[in-house]
């Protein structure tokens, strides 16, 4: 393949990119816009009280195969359980969405171009301005996901069509079922096998500011 063929394929490549991001931005919700447009000023991590060491305790043993650096596993399920209290979601939800979506893979793109922990597209980032924002920042990721799937979950009747809806799938039950399935099977937290009421908020309080990355090691 010749040299301009190459620079042809490419520039023909990246316009098609723009042009999809431009016509996926044409079409969001103003409401959801002006979310992420509050919800993204302040991204931090943040600190743990002691009562929820026992939720750290019993997700990172679940979570301990897949990322075996215990700094950074219970680094990024403050950072979970912190954000899902944020955005008034489930914990144990979001764990489920992260794990089908990425794997809990922080670098994951997807073939349709989503990026990290819960495969949010870029041009969220361009629609409210903050075009800046690093997605394969877990902090980030999860900031962006949390509000867009609190949005959804407003949005829709039913936790099923919410996720279709962040899932870019309305209409079909495939994502939601295997969000639930994998719920069921790998993030319950019951109160009789850890001794505490599973629907009890996890208290967080700011520390850290955005520039201090979650890192691996």
């Amino acid at each position: 393949m010749s040299r301009l063929v190459k620079i042809y394929l490419i520039t023909t490549l990246l316009a098609f990119a723009c042009a999809t991001a431009t016509a996926r931005a044409d079409g969001v919700d103003p409401a959801l816009i002006q979310a992420l447009k509050q919800a993204t000023h302040d991204i931090q991590e943040q600190t743990t009280d002691l009562d929820s060491l026992v939720w750290l305790s019993a997700m990172s043993e679940n979570l301990e195969r897949r990322i075996p650096n215990p700094f950074y596993r219970v680094r990024l399920l403050k950072s979970v359980a912190s954000e899902a209290e944020r955005a008034g979601l489930d914990p144990q939800l979001v764990l489920a969405v992260i794990d089908i979506e990425s794997n809990f893979d922080r670098y994951a793109v997807s073939h349709a171009g989503a990026q990290g922990l819960m495969q949010v597209m870029p041009f969220w980032k361009e629609v409210h301005g903050n075009k800046e924002d690093d997605l394969f920042n877990p902090l980030v990721s999860l900031r962006y996901g949390c509000t867009i799937l609190r949005h959804y979950l407003d949005r829709y009747p039913d936790a099923k069509t919410a996720l279709a809806a962040y899932n870019g799938s309305l209409g079909r039950d495939r994502y939601p079922n295997k969000v639930f399935a994998r719920l069921n099977r790998d993030w319950t937290f019951t109160e009789d096998k850890y001794s505490r009421t599973p629907n009890k908020k996890i208290m967080v309080s700011g520390s850290e500011s955005i520039s201090d990355r979650l890192n691996l090691n």
